[in-house]
């Protein structure tokens, strides 16, 4: 269950998106002030939502000190604020996304979900390999293991499975892949797609690649 840290000091507002969001499935700590958040060890969260004023000060000014300090968890800002130069602000600041108050939960949530994916995939990219379940992927050596044992790849396999892995529990259309692994130029049909799943699930297994029904493929982690 995905950890996201919610700072806002309007009661009403604080509510609805604590309870929006433990509905979706996130587990949310919400805190009303920057002392609060302070007492916080955020290295636990995998999301930040701030609220820009706050009663003890600004939140830019929290999501500075947290950037210089190396912190790098997503932070969504939050403010009334609708003139162009305080977006310009918070983004520069070191803000992954900005919302203006009043705003619809749905697309709260549409952005938290884009930076949880930005995120595991740029951790993906600075450990330089991935591991699910009893898979290990090792992008320096284009070696792939499964329960500890090397599985021989042919290099489409290896980067079919990069891609799933890259992008765990979600589900990839057959277009998408074949464009990201394939090319556009390069491919008869989706049939290739489904070919490449087939010879996946032969040498690691069944249940580790689902198929989407009317989608396509993700790699259940």
């Amino acid at each position: 269950m995905e950890k996201v840290l919610l700072i806002e000091d309007d009661n009403n507002l604080g509510k609805s998106i604590n309870d929006f969001l433990a509905g979706e499935q996130f587990d949310v700590n919400w805190v009303t002030s920057l002392s609060g958040a302070k007492k916080m060890d955020l290295e636990k969260y995998n999301l930040v939502i701030l609220d820009w004023m706050l009663p003890d000060g600004q939140g830019v000014d929290f999501l500075k000190d947290i950037r210089n300090d190396g912190n790098k968890t997503p932070v969504i800002m939050l403010t009334a604020k609708t003139d162009l130069i305080d977006k310009v602000v918070g983004l520069e600041t070191g803000a992954n996304d900005y919302m203006t108050k009043p705003f619809e939960p749905r697309e709260l949530l549409a952005r938290i979900r884009v930076q949880l994916r930005q995120s595991d995939t740029q951790k993906v990219a600075d450990k330089g390999q991935v591991s699910i379940n009893n898979l290990t992927l090792n992008f320096d050596t284009r070696e792939v293991f499964w329960n500890g044992a090397l599985v021989d790849m042919t290099k489409m396999e290896f980067d079919f499975l990069r891609l799933l892995a890259e992008n765990p529990n979600r589900a990839l259309s057959r277009d998408e892949i074949l464009n990201k692994v394939w090319g556009y130029e390069s491919y008869p049909s989706t049939r290739t797609v489904d070919t490449h799943v087939l010879q996946l699930r032969q040498k690691l297994s069944d249940e580790l690649i689902e198929t989407v029904r009317g989608i396509g493929y993700k790699l259940r982690a």
